[in-house]
C-alpha cells in the first residue's frame, strides 16, 4: 500500500514536472540572476537573524535592497519566483546553484578562520618563547622562596 501511494505521489510530481502550469512571465529573471538574488537573500536574511543592528545601523532594507542591486522590481521578482516554482526541477536546480555558492562561502571563511587562529597561536608562543629568553630570573631568586 506504502508503495503504490508513493508511486502515485512521484508520478504526480513527474507529469506536473512536464506541463506548463504557469506561462512565462515577460520579464522572467533569468536562472543565472535569480540564484544570485536569492543567495544574496540567504547571506541578508542570516545578517537579520544574527545581527540586525548591522542592518539597521547601515539603513538596509532587505527587499529594497535587492531590487535596487538587481535593477528588479518587486512584481518581476514575485512573477520569476512563482514561474520557477512551478518547474519543481529548474527550481530545484537554481536552489542548488544557490546551496552550492553558500557552501564554498563557508569553507572559505573557515579556511579564514582557522589562519588567524593559526597565526594568533603561533604569535602567542613566540612571544612567550621570546619572554622566556629575555627574562632569567636567578635559581636563589626571592620571589622563587615565597
Amino acid at each position: 500500500m506504502r508503495i503504490s501511494i508513493f508511486s502515485l505521489v512521484v508520478f504526480l510530481v513527474l507529469i506536473s514536472c512536464g506541463e506548463k502550469v504557469i506561462e512565462e512571465p515577460k520579464n522572467l529573471i533569468p536562472e543565472e540572476k535569480m540564484a544570485s538574488i536569492l543567495y544574496d537573500l540567504a547571506i541578508l536574511n542570516s545578517t537579520k537573524g544574527t545581527n540586525p543592528s548591522f542592518l539597521k545601523k547601515n539603513r538596509i532594507e532587505l527587499m529594497p535592497f535587492i531590487f535596487e542591486k538587481y535593477k528588479i522590481d518587486s512584481l518581476q521578482f514575485a512573477q520569476s519566483d512563482v514561474y520557477y516554482a512551478s518547474i519543481p526541477l529548474k527550481y530545484q536546480s537554481i536552489y542548488e546553484t544557490v546551496e552550492e555558492r553558500l557552501t564554498k562561502e563557508v569553507e572559505v571563511l573557515e579556511k579564514e578562520k582557522k589562519r588567524k587562529a593559526d597565526s594568533t597561536r603561533k604569535a602567542s608562543e613566540l612571544r612567550r618563547d621570546s619572554l622566556k629568553t629575555t627574562i632569567k630570573l636567578p635559581a636563589n631568586d626571592s620571589l622563587s622562596k615565597k
